[in-house]
C-alpha cells in the first residue's frame, strides 16, 4: 500500500547515461535517439494538452496540519499531510478528496492552480470509503463534471492529476487495468479501479479522468514494494464517490443500510452440518433478522448466496463488502439456491436499524442500563457483543458499576453477540444471580449480580 517515501526516479537517467558512455567507449553503434515529429503526412499527432488545459484547473493542492500531541507541540507543531482534491462544485466551492489526507486535522489549506489559496472547512468525511468533502470560500472555480464510472471498461485510458511528493501538479496516462479491486485493507468498502497511471504519495485525493476530461475515480493508493509507482495503482469510482458524496453534503454522514443477513462461508464440514450437496461452496445464510428486508423477501436460514444484482459472491467478506456499497433505497436482486433449485429474491436496502431496549424492563437488576445492537462498522472490524448505550448510576448498583460503551459479551457464562441473545438469556434466568461479562477498552471484566 502507500507508503510515503521520496521515488528514486534518478535512476533510470543515470543507467541510461552510463549505456551511452560505455556504447562510446567500445566504439558500438550509438542508439537513434529522436524525438517524435510534430505532423506525420501532414496530420498532427494526437496530444493530451488540450484536454488538460481545460481539467488541471478543477484538481488543487490540499496541505492538512494534524492537530499535535502534546509533545510535538513543545517540539513546534504536528505533521503535515498533503494530497490532491478535485472541485465538484464550482458554486458551492465543494472538494471530493480521500478522507485520510484530512484525517485529523485541525487546519486545512486548498491551493489553486492560478496560486490563490483558502482555509478549507471539511463537509462530512467517510472512513469506511475514504472519501471527504471540503469546501472553500471561493469564487471564479472551475469544476469537473462527473461520468458515469459504470462504463469504464478494462482497456479504457485514463488520465491521472494531482500532486506526487510535492512536486506541484502533474499528469500521468495509462489505461483500466482492471475493475472491482478489492480485499485491499482491512476494512471498509471497496470496488475500486485498478490502473498503470503513475500514482504516488501526494496524489491521493486527486482526479482520475477519460480522454473527454470527466472525472471517472478518485485516485487513493498504490501498491508498491520501494514506496514510489510501479504500475499498479487504484481509484475510487465516480458513481461511489457521487453518492458518497451526496450523503455526506445532504446528512453529514453516509447511511448505510442492511439486508439483515448473518452469513458464513461454506466448508466441506459445515457443508454437512448445514445439510448441503457436498462439494457445496460460496456463502450460506445462518439466520435471517426479524422483519428484515431479506425475511420480507423469503431469504431462508440455509439458503447460499451465489450473486448480488448479477454479480457472483464467493465469500461473506465479499457480499458485506457489496451490501456496504449500496445505497438506502436500492432495489437489489439476490440470487440463491435453495434445494438445489435457483431462486431469486428482490429486496429493498433499509437504514440499519440501531435496536435499543432498557435492562429494566427484562430485570429489575438492570434498571438505570440501557443496551444496543452493536454498529455495523463495529462487527466489520470482527467485533460482537451487546454495547450499553446509557448507564444513569442513581437508578440502580449494575448501572453505577457499567459506563456507556462497555460491551457485554456474556451472561453466566454463555455467549451474547446481539440483543436476541441478551434478552432469551435474561428470561431463562430470572431471579438467579447472573454473571456479565464486558470489555471495557481492551480490559474484560465480570461482574457478578445477586
Amino acid at each position: 500500500m502507500t507508503r510515503n517515501r521520496p521515488a528514486r526516479c534518478a535512476r533510470a537517467g543515470i543507467r541510461a547515461a552510463l549505456a551511452l558512455a560505455l556504447g562510446a567507449a567500445l566504439a558500438l553503434p550509438a542508439p537513434a535517439l529522436a524525438a517524435l515529429p510534430m505532423a506525420v503526412d501532414g496530420q498532427q499527432l494526437p496530444s493530451l494538452a488540450p484536454m488538460l488545459e481545460r481539467v488541471t484547473p478543477a484538481v488543487v493542492n490540499i496541505s492538512a496540519q494534524d492537530e499535535p500531541d502534546p509533545q510535538a507541540r513543545m517540539a513546534g507543531g504536528g505533521r503535515q499531510n498533503v494530497g490532491s482534491g478535485v472541485i465538484v462544485d464550482a458554486a458551492q466551492g465543494n472538494i471530493l478528496t480521500n478522507h485520510h489526507v484530512v484525517r485529523g486535522a485541525s487546519a486545512i489549506r486548498v491551493s489553486l492552480q492560478d496560486g490563490r489559496s483558502f482555509s478549507a472547512k471539511v463537509v462530512g468525511s467517510d472512513p469506511d470509503t475514504d472519501l471527504a468533502v471540503l469546501r472553500i470560500p471561493a469564487e471564479n472555480l472551475q469544476a469537473l463534471a462527473l461520468s458515469d464510472s459504470s462504463d469504464l471498461r478494462v482497456g479504457d485510458f485514463v488520465v491521472a492529476i494531482g500532486d506526487p511528493f510535492g512536486l506541484g501538479q502533474s499528469a500521468s496516462s495509462g489505461i483500466v487495468s482492471a475493475l472491482d479491486r478489492s480485499n485491499l485493507r482491512a476494512a471498509g468498502y471497496q470496488n475500486f479501479i485498478q490502473t498503470d497511471a503513475s500514482i504516488n504519495p501526494g496524489n491521493s485525493g486527486g482526479a482520475l479522468v477519460n480522454l473527454n476530461g470527466e472525472l471517472v475515480g478518485i485516485n487513493t493508493m498504490i501498491y508498491t514494494p520501494s514506496g514510489g509507482n510501479v504500475g499498479i495503482g487504484f481509484a475510487i469510482p465516480s458513481n461511489l464517490a457521487a453518492e458518497v458524496m451526496r450523503q455526506l453534503l445532504q446528512h453529514g454522514q453516509v447511511q448505510r443500510g442492511g439486508l439483515g443477513l448473518d452469513t458464513l462461508d461454506i466448508t466441506p464440514r459445515n457443508a454437512r452440518q448445514l445439510g448441503l450437496a457436498p462439494g457445496s461452496s460460496g456463502v450460506a445464510v445462518a439466520r435471517v433478522a426479524d422483519g428484515s428486508p431479506a425475511q420480507q423477501a423469503g431469504v431462508q436460514a440455509r439458503d447460499q448466496i451465489v450473486a448480488v444484482d448479477g454479480k457472483p459472491v464467493s465469500t461473506s467478506a465479499q457480499l458485506r463488502n457489496a451490501e456496504g456499497l449500496l445505497p438506502v433505497g436500492k432495489q437489489v436482486r439476490l440470487s440463491l439456491l435453495r434445494g438445489g433449485q435457483r431462486v431469486e429474491a428482490t429486496l429493498r436496502i433499509e437504514p440499519e436499524k440501531n435496536e435499543r431496549f432498557h435492562g429494566g424492563s427484562l430485570d429489575a437488576r438492570l434498571n438505570g442500563v440501557e443496551f444496543a445492537e452493536m454498529a455495523r462498522e463495529q462487527r466489520l472490524k470482527g467485533n460482537d457483543g451487546v454495547v450499553v448505550s446509557a448507564a444513569y448510576p442513581d437508578r440502580g448498583a449494575v448501572a453505577a458499576r457499567v459506563q456507556r460503551g462497555d460491551i457485554i459479551i456474556g451472561l453466566n457464562r454463555r455467549p451474547v453477540s446481539k440483543l436476541a441473545d441478551l434478552r432469551g438469556l435474561l428470561a431463562d434466568t430470572a431471579g438467579r444471580p447472573l454473571l456479565l461479562t464486558l470489555i471495557r477498552g481492551r480490559a474484560m471484566y465480570h461482574l457478578q449480580v445477586n
